[in-house]
């Protein structure tokens, strides 16, 4: 199922808090939240989330600024 997010609430998140997996939380993924917080001292969800925020400035919204997770 998708859910629409505020795209730049989540590109925010993604970029600047990434590595704790807050945009995955934000966008209701819980799971994928809990493995990006297990995961933060690897630094690898740091990277992930830095790579899905510049992946979500790309994706378009709609005329409200939300887009489909």
């Amino acid at each position: 199922m998708k859910r629409k997010v505020n795209k730049v609430i989540y590109v925010l998140l993604a970029l600047f808090l990434g590595e704790f997996g807050l945009h995955k939380f934000y966008a209701g993924q819980n799971g994928k939240g809990i493995l990006y917080l297990i995961f933060s001292w690897t630094l690898i969800p740091g990277l992930l989330g830095v790579i899905e925020g510049i992946r979500a400035i790309f994706q378009p919204a709609d005329k409200d600024g939300y887009f489909d997770i």
